[in-house]
């Protein structure tokens, strides 16, 4: 594999270099010193602001931007071998590393990296830790999948030995990591595109959990079943955490207040009972602050700092955001794409003030609404009504669905089937017409999936 040497930068080209997690390693090697240049399928606000920071950005991915001047090329799992700038590379013998090389050659970098995986609250989870590290004024460099407020978007650059990063298990990628204290947040199936069953991914876990050093931690939520096949025989520390006593942090009490928001009695090892109140919803995030905080305890960060960070922590965009309201229709807007994730955002959806909860989803990938087709269906029926997209496919091909037999018809007949209402329309603008004259005063409105669902609430506000 080749190796970046950071006292002797070069230069380092992206394939797809808009993506949330490749434009954040952009920065942090255009900061280091690096040439950085890269391409994407289209002007994006995350492309506009590395041109600002004078790095070079080709929109349409060509063999004619790959030069002889690249000495390393870096591709994301998404960047398919009949792309022309990865055919490119390869004629060329310029050197590639996949994101999750290049993050974990990044990772050595620093003595304390801290690693986030799990299925579903990486980006929550790592957002949390981050707060906490810079309201301890620890100066970490954070990487995470989505756009923090406090940081003004997905990157900080700091100047300290702690790197708090987000560990997708998608393509094996976080086996390529190098992390000092590990969290496993939850495991459950999905990618199953890449992942032959259930089986094959607790695997990659294990083998992730075995990263971690003789004097590393990992943190792992305690309700995953069979969890000593995980933990069983690691050499480094092993805390967990969950919801009863059999945890080493756990919460009860859990309230909420008028708008929604949680608060919880904190039961941790040594210390007395101590409260914590989030401004983030859902009893999802009370288990993802848990987390947070065995790291915070870790690194000998004062409790109250902990307490003060997650109660200032807002969320990152498109986990459950506040958007707006229209004529008194309040509009969130929220990524969740699988089913546990649906069903942790509409469970907190309750909690928030509202008369009919509409759920707006555009399913992610043909295989996984195929694979996961019933469990999508049974967590959509916490809406009081459905209203579906087509599937956006993603980095599969179009003709996909059509050989798979799936398409979001036939999730709209799964859910009717389980006595929800639920609607489909071909396109953006029949959604938006059918909302307009349905959602009446004091509706919730939930546009929900990780695709570009997100426009049909911004269209019906005129952002």
């Amino acid at each position: 594999m080749y190796q970046i040497d950071f006292h002797h930068p070069v230069s380092i080209y992206f394939v797809g270099i808009g993506g949330i997690s490749m434009n954040g390693l952009a920065e942090l090697l255009n900061d280091a010193g690096f040439k950085v240049s890269g391409s994407d399928r289209s002007r994006s606000a995350l492309t506009d602001k590395l041109e600002a920071k004078g790095i070079t950005v080709f929109y349409g991915q060509r063999a004619e931007n790959i030069t002889d001047s690249i000495d390393c090329a870096v591709f994301t799992s998404a960047i398919r071998q009949d792309n022309p700038e990865y055919i490119a590379v390869h004629e060329r013998n310029i050197p590639c590393l996949t994101r999750g090389e290049l993050m974990g050659q990044i990772m050595k970098n620093y003595d304390i990296p801290i690693a986030i995986s799990g299925t579903h609250g990486k980006t929550t989870t790592s957002s949390m830790v981050g707060e906490i590290l810079m309201g301890a004024d620890l100066d970490p460099t954070i990487s995470v999948g989505g756009m923090l407020k406090s940081m003004g978007g997905n990157i900080r650059i700091g100047g300290s030995r702690y790197f708090v990063a987000e560990a997708c298990e998608y393509t094996n990628s976080f086996l390529s990591f190098f992390p000092k204290i590990g969290i496993i947040l939850n495991i459950e199936e999905d990618h199953l595109d890449f992942f032959q069953d259930l089986a094959d991914i607790r695997r990659s876990f294990r083998k992730f959990a075995e990263l971690l050093p003789e004097d590393g931690c990992l943190i792992i939520n305690n309700a995953i079943p069979d969890i000593e096949e995980i933990t069983g025989g690691l050499p480094c520390r092993v805390v967990t955490y969950g919801a009863d006593s059999s945890a080493d942090y756990y919460s009860e009490h859990i309230t909420c207040d008028e708008t929604g928001f949680p608060a919880f009695l904190l039961h941790s090892p040594g210390r007395e009972p101590e409260a914590f109140s989030l401004r983030v919803h859902g009893e999802h995030n009370v288990s993802n602050s848990l987390a947070a905080i065995a790291v915070a305890d870790l690194l000998d960060i004062p409790r109250e700092v902990t307490a003060s960070a997650l109660h200032g922590y807002s969320g990152t965009d498109r986990r459950f955001e506040y958007k707006g309201s229209i004529g008194g229709v309040t509009v969130i807007d929220d990524y969740a794409h699988h089913p546990t994730e649906i069903t942790a955002t509409l469970k907190a959806a309750a909690d928030y003030p509202h008369k009919t909860l509409w759920c707006v989803f555009q399913p992610h990938t043909y295989t996984r609404t195929k694979s996961l087709l019933k469990d999508f269906a049974k967590a959509l029926t916490l809406a009081d009504k459905v209203v579906l997209a087509d599937i956006f496919p993603s980095r599969e091909p179009a003709s996909l669905g059509a050989s798979l037999g799936i398409s979001s018809q036939v999730l709209q007949k799964e859910i009717q089937a389980l006595g929800t209402e639920c609607y489909y329309f071909p396109s953006f603008d029949e959604i938006e017409t059918f909302l307009l004259k349905n959602c009446i005063k004091d509706d919730l409105l939930i546009t929900m999936g990780a695709g570009d669902v997100l426009k049909i609430g911004e269209n019906l506000l005129g952002n």
